[in-house]
């Protein structure tokens, strides 16, 4: 008997859930007349034939219309409002299924078959990473850990990946089941548990880690191969290592680089997976992997997942005694990796287990060049690009997120060419300034992270401020030998203080530009958590960040609100042990060479005294109000895209501001634009009578008490008169 086939109107379907999943949907009529259930596979055909997941349409579809999204369109060889036939089909469960390779990045091992299950594909379709949820097969698990192992791997790119399928075992329409090998064009598989050699990046290929490779590779090239060296030397080698370092940050990749330069396969297993898996059955497979025998490597990543340093479960039980007794057979090296080795269980570093750490630290501008030189050798740049100009914009940036950043930008040129607006595909610098908008730095998440295209020429006078500005940070952060050949130590932070508005936290931004620093900036209330040790704990991590963020700039604002003197509180104590934090990470219990805090208030009278005393807070600048000089600079700087009238004399302006904060006249020159726009919108210029009529509508907000309070503090505590 021969199967149903209609000719189908194409509609393009937008919904989240449906998008690039390979599903469509019909009108249930259709779908009887078809003899398919939902979740059958249909044959979709326009000028080629692909396959996808039946589904049902909203009631208001109609009978003649079929539901695609884009990705499927474009597999059928259709366009939106033509016409597909459609039929049922049979989908064989798919043995092999090859994709085409792009570049050199891999997801975890079984993460891509995760992600691909149950879709129904052919040879030459195109599938995104996007997993189909409504109808997993048995035992696939949930799809939570599959986007955060393509996140780990991709960054928030992950999501627009898009993979061709080169070939299928049997051809024709299959279906991806969990039994399916999935490997890419070049016959590296995804879906055993073991990394293939020939996919490990070379020890060129991670500028910045070549350190960490050299000591990875000493200590495990002597216990793989130099055993009995080491015997008659009465000593063993250290076959078990603890890799941390921000999601991205190549903790994997440096495991394949050592494992592919010894010649020894890898065997990973996923922490958050074995977490949510059925516990008898996790254990066993934490025992059996950890008692392969040797020479391997055995690498459990994001191990804070089983080995949480609060309340470990069973499985921690397990994975210790099995680290242990395989450390102690000295055949295979573990190595276990976390982003967050505060939250990991210290056990793990005991004498015996995991004797060595080592910690990847966040990329520094010349290592940033080395990495976007490496993610970009493929792409045709145009000579306008300047990858340490780039480097230089992207701190906090790890090496996925620089490998997005190029993805990004290589998009947008393929744009450009598709749509015919240029013959030949380049990147150009442009592209690179788009795709920042797109791609954020990923390490550093829970705090602001920012580096404004801002510096001090942009500050309107404040000559004395810039000058203790410099001195105090810049010169720490720029001449470190300088200091030492001094014989004395760099300061390590400073109170800003002075009237509300007054540009405090713009100087600080620039302050950030000028020592090209990583700038992580808080609210003080922001760390403040009504759980007990969760506001300790936030500053200790706070701190952690930024020493593998360093050269960086912790910028506290309203820091009144963190730290008010001890003893006055009616918080339980929090705000007591937080300024003991404080005080702790500012003595330098750890090394904070290369990081400045920097405060700002306007209440410094609010501040715990012990944090200003030398050593910490040291250095107390006063910024001032503006005065009339000042306040010229300043609307100089706010007006200078602004079209004025002829009859705009802003010397003569700013006198006639007196009492106006940097943010009172800020909200003055937009006000006074805004009022030309009321006029009309083709309005020529800004002239003084918009800023008379702003004048009327914007006050000045610094009040003489709060400036004679400050001034007093000034002169008591800075000598300033």
């Amino acid at each position: 008997m021969s199967q149903p086939a209609f000719t189908m109107q194409v509609q393009l379907h937008r919904s989240p859930l449906d998008a690039r999943r390979g599903i469509v949907r019909l009108n249930r009529d259709v779908l009887e007349l078809l003899r398919v259930r939902p979740w059958d596979p249909l044959a979709v055909t326009g000028t080629r034939s692909t396959g996808a997941l039946a589904a049902a349409a909203p009631s208001h579809v109609p009978r003649e219309a079929i539901l695609l999204d884009d990705l499927t369109i474009a597999n059928a060889g259709a366009d939106g409002g033509g016409t597909v036939v459609v039929s049922s089909a049979v989908a064989h469960p798919a043995r092999r299924v090859c994709l085409q390779a792009e570049g050199s990045v891999r997801p975890d091992p079984a993460s891509l078959r995760f992600a691909l299950l149950g879709k129904v594909v052919v040879a030459g379709d195109r599938v995104s990473l996007l997993p189909q949820d409504f109808d997993r097969p048995p035992g696939a698990g949930p799809v939570e850990g599959v986007i955060g192992a393509l996140g780990a791997v991709y960054g928030d790119a992950w999501q627009t990946v898009v993979l061709e399928v080169a070939s299928t075992d049997p051809g024709g329409l299959v279906r991806i089941t969990m039994e399916t090998e999935v490997v890419w064009e070049d016959g590296l598989s995804t879906t055993g548990s073991t990394t293939p050699l020939a996919a490990a990046p070379a020890r060129e290929d991670l500028p910045g880690l070549e350190a960490l490779f050299d000591r990875l590779e000493e200590s495990f090239d002597l216990g793989f191969h130099h055993k009995d060296l080491l015997t008659s030397l009465g000593t063993s080698a250290q076959m078990g290592v603890l890799v941390t370092g921000p999601p991205g940050s190549g903790k994997g990749a440096l495991v394949d680089a050592v494992a592919a330069h010894l010649a020894v396969p890898v065997s990973r297993l996923w922490g958050p997976a074995l977490a949510r898996a059925e516990p008898a059955g996790a254990a066993e497979k934490l025992t059996r992997a950890l008692r392969t025998p040797g020479p391997a490597f055995i690498v459990v990543e994001d191990v804070d997942a089983i080995a949480p340093a609060e309340n470990p479960g069973p499985l921690f039980s397990v994975l210790l005694e099995g680290i242990r007794a395989a450390v102690a057979r000295g055949e295979i090296g573990v190595i276990c990796t976390t982003a967050h080795p505060e939250r990991t269980c210290p056990d793990l570093r005991y004498p015996g287990t995991l004797d060595v750490e080592l910690e990847i630290a966040l990329p520094q501008a010349p290592d940033r060049r080395r990495i976007l030189e490496v993610h970009s050798k493929a792409l045709p740049l145009s000579p306008d690009v300047d990858l340490e100009d780039v480097a230089a914009t992207t701190p906090g940036f790890v090496a996925a997120d620089l490998m997005a950043l190029c993805r990004e930008a290589a998009l947008r040129a393929a744009q450009r060419a598709a749509d015919g607006k240029e013959a030949e595909p380049r990147v150009h610098a442009a592209d690179f300034s788009a795709a920042l908008e797109v791609v954020k730095p990923s390490a550093l998440d829970g705090v602001s992270v920012e580096v404004e295209q801002i510096d001090f020429d942009d500050v309107g006078d404040m000559e004395e401020v810039k000058r203790a500005l410099t001195e105090s940070a810049l010169w720490p952060l720029r001449y470190p030998d300088t200091f030492e050949r001094m014989g004395v130590d760099p300061p390590t932070g400073m109170l800003l203080f002075g009237p509300p508005g007054c540009g405090k936290t713009f100087l600080v931004k620039a302050l950030a530009n000028e020592a090209a620093a990583n700038f992580l900036s808080i609210k003080g209330a922001e760390l403040l958590s009504k759980w007990v040790g969760e506001s300790e704990r936030g500053v200790r991590e706070l701190f952690r960040r930024a020493r593998s963020a360093a050269p960086a700039i912790i910028f506290f604002d309203e820091i009144d609100a963190l730290a008010p003197p001890r003893g006055g509180a009616q918080d339980t104590g929090t705000t007591d042990r937080v300024v003991a934090q404080l005080l702790t990470e500012l003595d330098g219990v750890e090394d904070v060479r290369s990081v400045f805090v920097v405060g700002a208030t306007n209440r410094p009278d609010l501040v715990d005294a012990a944090l200003l005393r030398p050593g910490r807070m040291e250095r107390l600048v006063y910024v001032p109000p503006p005065d009339a000089p000042a306040r010229v600079s300043i609307l100089k700087t706010v007006t200078r895209r602004m079209p004025l009238g002829v009859d705009v004399d802003i010397d003569e302006l700013g006198a006639a501001c007196e009492g106006y904060s940097a943010a009172d006249l800020e909200a003055l020159a937009r006000t006074a634009a805004m009022s030309a726009m009321r006029e009309g919108l083709d309005t020529p210029a800004v002239t003084s009578a918009h800023f008379e009529a702003a004048r009327a509508e914007v006050h000045p907000s610094l009040r003489r008490d709060q400036i004679a309070a400050l001034e007093r503090f000034a002169a008591d505590r800075t000598g300033r008169r």
